[in-house]
């Protein structure tokens, strides 16, 4: 396996290198250095940097990601596994020979029963492929034969905060580089003007689970490679404009200044930080004008918007979000995040889900339909999933049309489109009762070494040198699945 020191080239000259070693304890820092960042030339001012990879490790069947996160955990139950089965036994306490003594969330563990719930809303197959989609989601329906739809996913996480951790990072335990933050320092970027991993937000219900920003960090990655979120209204990107009294001719000197202030305490420190914190500032002087026209839609023609919905004219919103995502793909930026929030649904899960997938399933199948029109599907992959499913019987009383469901790490349903994989494949299946994986098991590990495998990296060859041991996405598991590559 290859080192990433000797890929990217040292970031210390041999005057360097030899000052440090002299200091004795130095030593220990130096391999800190040593281990980081991109050097002079991956960096360089004005351009596009390049990534850790010289070359794609093989070739690349997508260039970028558009990644539709649902944060709250989506019931699979209501939109994507049809199980006709729990209508007949609704109502009935899951079987203990189903169950296997798997681990329940506190919130359910204690109940004196689980009574099984099957969904109140009508399935039925679609297009060429026959996919089972719920009612709940027309558009999405239309749109089936482009779907690449994994109904096997499983992962370790039973709670929202390590489960979106686990999806995000590879780990359940915060402080690792995000997926976007590894493309980054695996393939660079393509567009010298955007940043090459962008982060959008918009949120459903009222009270949401929370998203945080460390999702988007750069873990112990360069910060060059963190997500930059934008934002609706107001400036979509914090910290872009001049100051008051300062104009583009002074922005310009004074960022001259700071470079060689900074350049001049890189000859000293020799930390790589310190380059990255250079293109940091000149990329945030290029994003002045890329951001207001990328994020301006009044070139938009009326037919985008009655392709979106109504809703892509309000920013913020999970449409104007999509709709925002496909103008950052046209423009090379590498991985988009989107994050929707509010899938949580523990109680009234019929109302809310319900309200969850009118504000997104037109918007997603409109971003579909919108790349393939405008030929960047091919080489986009999008995805659209959350971080775990949803149990089968009702958290807490089940009534004719209430009920909720608790977390359910043991299977759930992802899609994905465009980008290398098969489209109009259902793949993997789960017991009649929707509870356990009966075929094609596809770990959280699994998912992040094929996505990457997609991109045209091997998974277990992007590492990077932190604290004496090597680290990937993966960790130490994974295997690209390939049934689902076209």
């Amino acid at each position: 396996m290859s080192d990433p020191f000797y890929d990217a080239g040292c970031c210390m000259n041999r005057r360097h290198f030899f000052s440090k070693l002299s200091l004795g304890i130095g030593g220990a820092a130096l391999a800190s250095l040593m281990g980081c960042a991109q050097t002079s030339d991956q960096l360089a001012v004005g351009s596009a940097f390049r990534g850790i990879l010289n070359s794609p490790h093989i070739a690349p069947k997508a260039r970028r990601v558009i990644y539709l996160f649902q944060s709250g955990g989506p019931s699979q139950l209501e939109l994507f596994d049809y199980k006709p089965t729990l209508h007949h036994r609704r109502g009935q306490d899951l079987p203990e020979s189903i169950r296997m003594g798997q681990r329940l969330t506190g919130m359910t563990a204690y109940q004196n029963s689980l009574p099984l719930a099957p969904t109140i809303y009508p399935f039925a197959q679609h297009g060429n492929s026959g996919a089972w989609i719920s009612d709940l989601l027309p558009y999405t329906a239309k749109i089936a034969d482009e779907l690449c739809i994994v109904r096997s996913m499983y992962t370790e996480a039973i709670n929202h905060d390590p489960a979106i951790t686990f999806f995000q990072t590879g780990s359940q335990q915060p402080g690792r580089p995000s997926m976007g933050a590894w493309l980054s320092y695996g393939l660079g970027s393509s567009n010298e003007d955007l940043p090459t991993f962008c982060v959008l937000l918009s949120r459903g219900l009222q009270r949401p689970q929370p998203i945080y920003s460390r999702l988007w960090g750069n873990g112990f990655l360069a910060a060059l490679h963190q997500g930059v979120q934008f934002r609706a209204g107001g400036d979509p990107v914090l910290y872009l404009n001049n100051p008051p009294g300062l104009n583009a001719s002074d922005r310009r000197s004074m960022l001259k200044h700071l470079a060689r202030l900074n350049e001049m305490h890189y000859d000293v420190s020799g930390d790589p930080e310190v380059r990255s914190r250079i293109a940091q500032y000149e990329m945030a002087y290029r994003m002045q004008t890329s951001v207001p026209d990328v994020t301006d839609l009044s070139d938009e023609p009326e037919a985008t918007f009655e392709l979106y919905g109504e809703a892509a004219r309000t920013p913020g919103t999970y449409a104007a979000n999509c709709l925002l995502a496909r103008r950052l793909a046209e423009r090379d930026v590498r991985f988009i995040q989107l994050y929707h929030m509010g899938w949580d649904q523990h109680g009234n899960l019929p109302h809310d889900i319900a309200l969850q997938c009118k504000d997104t399933d037109q918007p997603s199948a409109a971003l579909v339909t919108d790349l393939k029109q405008r030929g960047l599907l091919n080489d986009t992959l999008v995805i659209w999933g959350g971080e775990f499913g949803r149990t089968n019987y009702s958290q807490g009383t089940l009534t004719e049309t209430n009920y909720g469901r608790d977390h359910h790490p043991r299977c759930f349903t992802i899609w994905m489109a465009g980008g290398g994989v098969k489209p109009g494949l259902t793949y993997g299946a789960t017991d009649e009762l929707g509870y356990n994986i009966t075929q094609n098991p596809v770990h959280v590990h699994d998912f992040q070494a094929t996505v990457l495998h997609l991109l045209g990296i091997e998974h277990e060859r992007l590492t990077y040198r932190h604290q004496g041991r090597r680290y990937r996405l993966t960790d130490v598991h994974g295997h690209v699945v390939k049934d689902l590559l076209a």
